[in-house]
């Protein structure tokens, strides 16, 4: 029984070893690339750099607009973090922690919210953005992605809050909390590792969507990052060291945002691990 569950443990390490090395390779590929002179890389794409051109990164910042496109990928991408995380913890307790009648209901409408394909949405909200005069504003792009990502962080937060015991509740109640101050001061706190989880998922979404806001984002001063990618590489096709240095400033957000919220991640899954 020890050698087959050692046989499956190195069969996982191998695999899950070989999958981060594939995803790990393009990236670490990018980030190299874009430190080259363009000659040096059309000579040898696959070498490391003689020297680090760090003003490549000047260059495409500057080049590429992405001082804007930055500074509204991260007012929408916060927008609608901020919203989905807030209204999904309000509902995820009430639905997780109260009995009444339609809560079957509500439970399954947000269920349901999950399996519909996003995109497949795309022309209806265009007309209804067009109809409510929200086409090419910030709002645009913020109440889909809210929408969107409410039923997934509904979803994983209220799992976790139904295997708190009705204990927590009760203490509050007896030192005269009301239902708010219970969710904002007891409940909130001790689903960080869960909330570091949806938030992750929704960052990552957010900054990175690209055919929403293609679609109902016209005005350049409005575009996010990847619409602002996507115009650079059309206008720089030849530098593709500037392309790499351009995806390298875009990719820093995700891995700073990851690195910090690392850690209650990891303990999310513990947990979920524990509890299961």
């Amino acid at each position: 029984m020890k050698r087959k569950s050692g046989l499956f443990q190195l069969f996982a390490y191998t695999f899950l070893g070989l999958f981060a090395i594939m995803n790990i390779i393009p990236l670490f590929w990018m980030v190299v690339n874009s430190f080259k002179e363009e000659q040096e890389y059309a000579a040898s794409p696959f070498s490391l750099p003689h020297t680090l051109q760090f003003s490549n990164y000047a260059k495409a910042w500057e080049v590429a607009n992405m001082d804007v496109y930055f500074l509204n990928s991260i007012i929408i991408t916060f927008a609608s973090l901020i919203i989905t995380v807030l209204l999904g913890a309000l509902a995820a307790y009430f639905l997780s922690r109260f009995q009444f009648k339609l809560r079957g209901v509500t439970y399954s409408l947000f269920l349901l919210g999950m399996l519909v394909p996003i995109h497949a949405t795309l022309i209806p909200i265009f007309l209804i953005m067009q109809k409510l005069q929200l086409l090419d504003t910030y709002w645009s792009l913020i109440l889909p992605y809210t929408a969107f990502h409410l039923s997934l962080t509904v979803f994983i937060l209220e799992g976790f809050m139904r295997g708190f015991p009705k204990d927590l509740e009760e203490s509050g109640v007896m030192d005269g909390a009301g239902v708010y101050r219970i969710f904002w001061s007891i409940i909130l706190p001790i689903t960080r590792p869960a909330l570091a989880t949806v938030i992750i998922l929704n960052f990552i979404y957010n900054w990175n969507e690209y055919l929403f806001a293609l679609v109902l984002i016209t005005s350049t001063e409005l575009k996010t990052l990847p619409l602002g990618l996507a115009n650079f590489a059309g206008i720089e096709t030849a530098s593709l060291t500037l392309q790499m240095a351009a995806l390298t400033i875009a990719l820093i957000p995700i891995l700073i945002f990851y690195l910090l919220l690392q850690k209650q991640l990891v303990n999310g899954m513990t947990a979920g691990a524990v509890k299961g």
